[in-house]
């Protein structure tokens, strides 16, 4: 073998994984929405979690980033160690897919049909239709779907540029004499279990053996403890991304490899002992890539569907392995392990933004009440939300930053958009209520009493803004575009409120009905009603406008407040008439 071959059988893994990579990144667009609402009907039903696991590792082609991503959702919270292990499990038949693709590799056939499924040609097949979505369509979701075939055709290439190169080695005795080391089951295991880690890729190691496999060199007794040990390095992936993660994180990454040596260990000794004593005929015949497959395959699935019954077993073998301490691990806001399937990682930030609009709601609705009935104690409550809404804030900004550096579909890109936003806008609102606290202070301190009239416009002004942020909260958390175009009239109508108010304090003020003291105080509150509305409306016109596919808000807001709708003014009217003063 000469080094322009080895070149070639690392040049065309090289091109096989950038294959790989990109068809993983054309699914996940593709597919990104419904791979969260998959994953948030987390359950601790032990199969579902396998066909969840499974499903999930077929659509991103990557049994390590299924486990990676698993141990972020344990390391944040969002789900427990006994729900990550049903997944894992999955995770590993999910990655057969891989495999049975590779499988065409040795397809013959004179049939013209089957001749299309020839890798050769279903490498150009797919790479012209892959290249066309791509470049003549404008639509988001046919570039991913051209994404996919592209990827699938390069990964193809890739592989095929392997068993081209690997051809000539059929002929050497010292590729034989290699090979028949690996007939040793310890070694074949530690091979496979070394070079999957190495490359961080199962399905790429499982590749290369199918590659190997053509020259017919391999047999089955070589080929079987090597896919045993590839399922043990593609742990490696998920053990390094646990590195500085909670216990728990650590935990479900223990699982992933205990699952797999056990399964390992099971395999080999059942396996070699039934020989030993009935002596299988095929361990010495050439194995063939879909022979590979097949092996894969049912060692993955019968792996899952004998420990499944046992993961309470493997969940007591992690806790053994990695103690307990006396103080529980800071359970983490937003996981960077998930940046490695945005997708993920923006349902994640949805979740947290949610959280952070309820708390700005809830802090918001505890300083008016203040305004009435003052305590320290809901006062110190204030002070405490506020500052839980910058930290919100802060890491929620900093966290879509870099989901927004990496490769977005048109949708998950205006998520994001929509989610940096409106995220300001709640943190605003917080810093709202934390003036209104300062008023409910100073009307507490120097007992100020309103009019009776004041008192009457204030109430009606606060059941407007108690009105417009509940539903403003509402529409954010469930992304109701309909109910979002009621906002926007409610706040005109505060607008107006406002003005309404500070006319009537001014004429309060010549008659001496009220001091200038009073004036400020009463002026502020409702300056800061006003503008809470203000931030409710950007939040709903955001939402809007990002439903259209667009991010025009003043143009936006500028046409409805001068052409009007049906519905607009039809809202407008109710409202004014509701909160008539």
């Amino acid at each position: 073998m000469t080094i322009f071959s080895l070149l070639s059988v690392l040049g065309g893994l090289a091109i096989f994984l950038y294959g790989m990579a990109l068809m993983g990144e054309g699914l996940e667009k593709s597919s990104g929405n419904q791979l969260k609402s998959v994953l948030e009907n987390l359950t601790s039903n032990r199969l579902k979690g396998v066909l969840l696991g499974t499903a999930v590792t077929a659509i991103i082609q990557s049994s390590s980033a299924t486990t990676v991503m698993v141990v972020g959702f344990v390391n944040s919270g969002v789900m427990k160690l006994s729900q990550s292990i049903g997944i894992i499990m999955g995770s590993n038949i999910g990655t057969t897919v891989t495999a049975w693709l590779l499988s065409l590799v040795g397809l013959e056939s004179d049939n013209i049909v089957l001749q299309l499924f020839k890798t050769s040609n279903l490498a150009l097949i797919t790479a012209i239709v892959g290249i066309l979505l791509y470049m003549v369509t404008r639509d988001s979701r046919k570039k991913d779907i051209g994404t996919i075939f592209l990827g699938f055709a390069i990964l193809i290439t890739g592989m095929n540029m392997m068993s081209a190169a690997v051809e000539p080695l059929s002929e050497m005795q010292e590729f034989r004499d290699i090979m028949l080391l690996f007939a040793n089951p310890i070694l074949g295991v530690i091979v496979g279990a070394l070079l999957t880690a190495i490359i961080q890729s199962s399905s790429a190691s499982v590749g290369m053996l199918q590659a190997l496999s053509t020259t017919g060199s391999v047999t089955f007794g070589m080929a079987f403890p090597i896919i045993l040990g590839q399922n043990i390095g593609t742990c490696a992936t998920a053990m390094l991304s646990s590195i500085g993660a909670n216990k728990n994180a650590r935990r479900a990454a223990i699982v992933h490899l205990c699952f797999n040596i056990i399964g390992t260990i099971l395999f080999l000794v059942v396996f070699y002992s039934v020989n030993a004593m009935i002596k299988f005929t095929f361990v010495e015949d050439s194995i063939s890539p879909v022979g590979i497959a097949t092996v894969h395959t049912i060692f993955n699935v019968v792996a899952t569907f004998v420990m499944l019954p046992f993961t309470k077993q493997l969940e007591k073998l992690a806790y053994f392995l990695i103690k307990e301490e006396e103080t529980p691990d800071e359970v983490q806001l937003l996981d960077e392990r998930l940046l490695a399937t945005p997708a993920i990682a923006i349902g994640e930030c949805k979740k947290v933004a949610n959280q952070m609009a309820e708390l700005a709601k809830d802090t918001l609705f505890l300083s008016m009440d203040l305004l009435v009935s003052y305590s320290e104690a809901g006062a110190k409550t204030i002070l405490e939300n506020e500052e839980l809404i910058d930290d919100y804030e802060d890491k929620l900004g900093s966290y879509l930053v870099k989901v927004s550096q990496k490769h977005l579909g048109t949708v998950d890109s205006h998520e994001v958009s929509q989610l940096l936003h409106s995220i300001g806008d709640f943190e605003r609102i917080a810093d709202h209520a934390c003036n209104l606290l300062t008023t409910a202070e100073e009307i507490h301190t120097k007992r100020i009493i309103f009019s009776e009239n004041a008192r009457h416009e204030l109430e009606i002004a606060s059941a407007a803004i108690r009105e417009i942020i509940e539903n403003t909260t509402d529409v954010f958390v469930h992304d109701d575009v309909v109910k979002a175009k009621n906002i926007e009239p409610l706040e005109q109508v505060i607008d107006n409120i406002k003005r309404e108010l500070k006319t009537r304090h001014i004429e309060r003020l010549k008659n001496n009905e009220c001091t200038m003291e009073m004036g400020f105080i009463f002026t502020d509150i409702v300056t800061n009603y006003e503008r809470v509305a203000d931030h409710c409306s950007n939040v709903a016109v955001c939402l809007i406008q990002v439903a259209e596919d667009s991010f025009k808000t003043h143009e936006y807001l500028n046409y409805v407040k001068s052409h009007g709708e049906n519905l607009f003014d039809e809202l407008y009217r109710e409202y004014m008439k509701k909160y008539n003063i």
